[in-house]
């Protein structure tokens, strides 16, 4: 994929941004202190609505997020506003634009991080304004820039950041270090990646976006962006002529003894989404529990099985239902006998449809993304964090503080979409591109609402939408049926799956 999608609101990342601010000053010719003084009155004015009363304390770095931090100060005090500014440099030491706003700045001098009055100015401050560190840095902060970010921290009142939280790698979302904790974080153009995906999302707060003046046209490359609602606007409508096969089929391929809720949930959230007949294949000995206590809608097919577990004789059985074409999910409640794990990877293999590989089948294929890249229809993997470490072979701790570089690996290994599921769920297609959820929903956070997303990103897959399209669709509309459950229950902490369930066809609905 060459470049994002409409329906995808570019994050760029500190490479990105930087091309973007040279073509603004020297194409353009937008004196960059121009930039500078837009970026401070953004954040003076974000400020000022969030926390209207009190001292401010001003914490500056030495390069242009501390000019933008000296621009903050000076508005504020014009405004009236008492304001401490603290600088962890010498002011020579400062870049240029910063030292041409110090110049400009009324009132008392910048203070030395370690001084006395600089101590004192934090501690009883109302509000902090964190200028120490700009979209360009990466690794871990150190020095004085450390010392600053401890000491924000341990006071506890309320922090501004400016473009991005100090310690936050904007590209990518990575913390190696300390960090500080915004409760608001105004960034500037665009909002970058690092903003939305773990651990740094955890770290900016509420993010507010602000123009700063730079023209339009300007260079657009970002290989990340966040799913606006546009992502279901392709999504087919039935019509007088539609069928329950062309609205899509869906084989949910699961089950097995104990888990029988997994593929009935997946097969219950294909149907809400869209897709017109779902076929649930389990085991043999299973079909008359989910036939008898699921949907009178959903077919059922016996597959061959070994003490509860699908058997790998099952594959047959699989790939003639599919001769109807459609999409099928492969995983749901299919346990880890090593049976099943073998039908899971030759499923996977000779299944000529639209595949979603979800849950234990996720399981039968670690260490082996590989093998998934022979495959000539669409795949889409759908891990959370502990499956995804498995798939990669690396510990899980890695993959919750590496969410963008691992999700892109495993996406290129397999050469499939991986959906790493999250508040932060990312998109990942072959060749890099992200697409990154807002989140929002804490009500998914409950068991079975991965099944249900299976189902939904399958009926997609069914009804024609492109891999990709259908992944960032399916995690769009599942967050919105999320919040829509929390809503009618009255808390997200009351929602069950199946609440979820019965608010898909409102969620995909345009003005949900």
């Amino acid at each position: 994929m060459d470049r994002l999608p409409d329906w995808c609101t570019a994050l760029p990342d500190a490479e990105q941004m930087r091309s973007i601010d040279a073509w603004a000053i020297e194409r353009q010719g937008t004196p960059s202190l121009q930039l500078m003084e837009r970026a401070g009155q953004g954040v003076a004015a974000a400020l000022e609505a969030a926390f209207p009363d009190g001292p401010v304390a001003v914490v500056c770095g030495k390069g242009n997020n501390g000019g933008d931090g000296l621009v903050v100060a000076r508005l504020l005090r014009e405004r009236g506003r008492s304001v401490s500014v603290i600088g962890i440099a010498d002011a020579q030491q400062m870049s240029a634009d910063a030292q041409a706003n110090l110049a400009r700045l009324d009132g008392d001098a910048m203070q030395r991080l370690d001084s006395p009055e600089a101590q004192s100015a934090l501690r009883h401050a109302s509000v902090i304004v964190d200028a120490l560190l700009g979209t360009g840095f990466t690794g871990a902060p150190r020095g004085a820039v450390a010392d600053a970010i401890e000491l924000i921290c341990a006071l506890g009142a309320p922090v501004v950041s400016v473009d991005v939280p100090s310690g936050v790698d904007a590209s990518c979302g990575e913390v190696e270090g300390v960090t500080v904790s915004a409760h608001v974080t105004v960034t500037f153009h665009c909002a970058k990646p690092g903003l939305w995906i773990h651990p740094g999302k955890a770290c900016a707060g509420e993010v507010q976006v602000i123009d700063i003046g730079i023209p339009r046209g300007a260079p657009m490359q970002a290989r990340a962006g966040l799913i606006e609602p546009g992502a279901l606007e392709a999504l087919p409508r039935r019509d007088a002529g539609s069928t329950k096969f062309s609205s899509g089929h869906v084989l949910v391929v699961g089950g097995s003894r104990g888990l029988t809720g997994a593929p009935r949930m997946s097969a219950e959230a294909a149907m809400r989404a869209g897709a017109g007949y779902v076929t649930a294949c389990v085991p043999d000995s299973l079909q008359v529990v989910l036939a008898t206590g699921g949907r009178p809608e959903m077919m059922t097919r016996p597959l061959p099985e070994v003490d509860g577990a699908l058997s790998a004789t099952a594959a047959r059985d699989v790939i003639e239902a599919a001769e109807r074409g459609g999409a099928v999910a492969l995983g749901p409640g299919m346990g880890r006998a090593p049976h099943a794990f073998e039908l899971a990877r030759d499923l996977a293999l000779r299944l000529p449809l639209p595949l979603v590989v979800d849950a234990d089948a996720l399981g039968a294929h670690a260490q082996m993304l590989p093998a998934l890249s022979v495959r000539e229809a669409p795949c889409v993997l759908t891990p959370h964090a502990g499956e995804l470490a498995r798939l990669l072979g690396v510990d899980s701790d890695q993959v919750q503080s590496r969410r963008l570089r691992h999700v892109r690996q495993a996406a290129r290994l397999a050469k499939a979409v991986v959906v790493l599921k999250g508040d932060d769920t990312l998109v990942a297609e072959p060749g890099g591109m992200v697409a990154v959820s807002r989140g929002g929903s804490p009500a998914l956070a409950t068991a079975g609402t991965g099944d249900v997303l299976a189902g939904v990103i399958a009926a997609l897959l069914a009804q024609g939408l492109a891999a990709f399209q259908a992944a960032a669709a399916g995690v769009l509309m599942h967050a919105r049926a999320g919040r829509i459950a929390a809503s009618e229950t009255g808390c997200a902490e009351g929602v069950i799956a199946t609440d979820v369930i019965a608010a898909l066809p409102r969620a995909r609905g345009a003005d949900a």
